[in-house]
């Protein structure tokens, strides 16, 4: 998957030269330079036809809408990935908590329910198991 990402950057980057060297030499126009001009115009189409080929390799790719979002704020894409991370850190702490406040909830209840229905918590526990509920 790599190397596709890599020919299309390839690609990306001697299309983003032609059309630099294409915008000086229309900058600076002289009618000698109109076959360099053609030239370059046809590198250009060359170079669209070779991004459209990897483009076509890349289909399945799906790119969350908020990475475009952080791209247009002149943010780091990268920063997306991290500040995800951080987000499902942050939700797996919260999440492990209230698994510890449910666990210790039940061992209470069933210490206490023990202590108050004791034949029939005897016959939940031979039922279920000692731990149960799960």
């Amino acid at each position: 998957m790599a190397e596709k990402f890599d020919n299309l950057e390839e690609h990306l980057e001697k299309f983003i030269e032609n059309i630099r060297q294409l915008g000086i030499i229309v900058s600076d126009f002289q009618p000698s330079s109109q076959t360099g001009l053609n030239q370059k115009l046809n590198f250009m189409i060359s170079g669209l036809q070779d991004i459209e080929k990897c483009r076509q390799q890349l289909h399945e790719i799906n790119v969350p809408l908020e990475v475009f979002e952080y791209i247009d704020q002149g943010r780091n894409p990268q920063l997306y990935t991290k500040e995800c991370l951080e987000r499902a850190l942050a939700r797996n702490e919260q999440v492990k908590g209230k698994i510890d406040t449910m666990t210790k909830f039940k061992s209470l209840l069933i210490s206490e329910l023990g202590k108050v229905f004791p034949e029939e918590m005897s016959r939940y526990k031979a039922i279920h198991g000692e731990d149960a509920p799960s």
